[in-house]
């Protein structure tokens, strides 16, 4: 493979087509239901086989899905709108044909915005068009015949196709990151790539720099986790560029991407548009959207992250690293604003998402919508630990997982049974750093030497000391204090 060295000499060139699985209860096309690991070949009907006589019906939620992402990428909703039969022959299509949309896709022109070193590019989006899926088909169960579940086949896609303007597999990851965020956050996809439910296709090309003409075009198709669209990119683009340097052309075709050893092999030659025989479908009507339905649809549509980014670094005062992680998934970001309803303490409520709220979470495999513990009583353990009543470690590591299992009491009650109040009476504390000063007298020299790191050693003992929980901030002045001036 190419080294780094020659990988500078050339640019990459690159156009992802996003296909996400619509979260609807059925068909885009027939009443079939569309729920994920139902046993092979029972979400299927009449209409589904392409049995003689029956007609396909519009399912209306696919349209309101579809205009919700036009609107959060910034596209152009087309107000007339035909489908269209995509002619090919594959075992896992019933039909022999694909509906699909091919001149007027319902959204056109929009836009993502990725980051570039400094700067943020502009990727745009060519399309977004509605389409059914097809069924699967399954290779690794009998070592002499392919299976064939149809329970996927009819079930509504949305196919975003960007222009060819990303030029690294970082800029590709942050694109498909974004789709898959935006369709969580409208409810119109539950993105989970592993269950296929959002797939990538790959188009990518080289070219020496400076170059004008692109490259011979290769696609690589299915890929299921951003992980993956980042590796075939690399893998893919290493693979040109070796080809050209020995002088060998690249074969437009279509690969597929072995994830076990991260490189990618051929599937078929490439097919080309006329391949597929494209005409308008005879069994639907065109579908008109207004103006006034895009507008209601707009109405309805909940605040995506851009929005909400603003308003955590504007409103409350965060920085814009806090806000990106706290936005990061939508579930997080509803309970960071249930949260701060109740304290004012913006950033603190900040810290606690993101820090042990989240490691407990990830720890039991729960989005922050599952976590047992109200966003009231969050906000009252956040403020318990900001006036310094138990401190924020203590609080972390043993008050926190009694009040995931008592989620009802109050933090405060919790500590005060556990023991975990922190102690605050100056004297008292003064009393253990002199009875701690007085059992380690060689120590104390060591210190006044310039032994400095010992006062962490006489906080550790002034603890033990203490049946209560000390203030460690206020254990460390007095020693300190203690030390300095005797």
């Amino acid at each position: 493979m190419s080294s780094g060295n020659t990988m500078n000499q050339y640019d990459l060139v690159i156009g992802l087509e996003v296909h996400a699985q619509l979260s609807t209860e059925s068909k885009i096309f027939a009443p079939d239901a569309t729920a994920f690991g139902a046993a092979p070949n029972t979400q299927v009907s009449f209409i589904t086989l392409a049995h003689p006589g029956t007609l396909p019906l519009l399912n209306q939620k696919v349209v309101e899905y579809a205009v919700m992402l036009g609107l959060a990428t910034n596209c152009t909703i087309r107000s007339y709108n035909e489908f269209s039969r995509k002619n090919y022959f594959y075992a896992d299509l019933p039909k022999g044909y694909q509906i699909s949309q091919y001149d007027t896709p319902v959204c056109y022109n929009g836009y993502l915005e990725v980051a570039a070193g400094n700067s943020a590019k502009r990727i745009r989006i060519n399309r977004i068009h509605l389409e059914e899926d097809a069924g699967k088909s399954i290779h690794d169960q009998n070592p002499r015949y392919s299976y064939i579940d149809l329970n996927r086949a009819g079930v509504p896609l949305l196919e975003i196709v960007s222009e060819p303007d990303l030029s690294s597999a970082d800029e590709a990851w942050q694109y498909v990151s974004q789709l898959r965020q935006l369709v969580q956050y409208l409810g119109i996809c539950d993105g989970n790539m592993e269950e296929g439910s959002l797939r990538c296709d790959v188009n990518i090309s080289v070219k020496p720099k400076g170059q004008t003409q692109l490259g011979e075009r290769v696609e690589v198709k299915n890929l299921n986790s951003l992980r993956n669209v980042k590796r075939a990119i690399e893998y893919e683009s290493n693979r040109h560029i070796t080809l050209l340097q020995q002088g060998q052309p690249i074969q437009r075709e279509t690969r597929s991407f072995d994830a076990n050893n991260g490189t990618t092999f051929p599937l078929r030659s490439k097919e080309l548009e006329h391949d597929y025989r494209y005409f308008p479908e005879p069994d639907l009507q065109p579908l008109f959207i207004s103006e006034t339905y895009i507008t209601d649809v707009k109405n309805k549509m909940p605040r995506l992250p851009k929005e909400l980014v603003e308003q955590l670094t504007g409103s409350f005062g965060l920085s814009f690293y806090d806000a990106t992680v706290l936005t990061d998934t939508k579930e997080t970001a509803l309970f960071y604003l249930d949260t701060v309803k109740h304290t004012g303490l913006y950033k603190a409520v900040a810290n606690w998402l993101i820090g042990p709220v989240k490691a407990f979470m990830n720890n039991v495999g729960r989005a922050a919508d599952s976590f047992p513990v109200s966003a009231e009583r969050l906000a009252q353990l956040v403020e318990l630990t900001d006036s310094g009543a138990v401190s924020f470690s203590v609080a972390a590591q043993e008050l926190l997982p009694v009040m995931v299992q008592q989620p009802e009491q109050h933090p405060q009650q919790l500590a005060e049974q556990l023991g975990l109040m922190v102690q605050d009476d100056g004297n008292a504390i003064l009393e253990l750093v002199e009875q701690v000063l007085a059992q380690y007298p060689d120590k104390v020299k060591e210190y006044k030497k310039g032994k400095k790191g010992l006062l962490g050693f006489f906080v550790g003992q002034v603890t033990r000391l203490s049946a209560k929980r000390l203030d460690p901030q206020a254990v460390n002045n007095l020693l300190a204090q203690r030390l300095n001036n005797s």
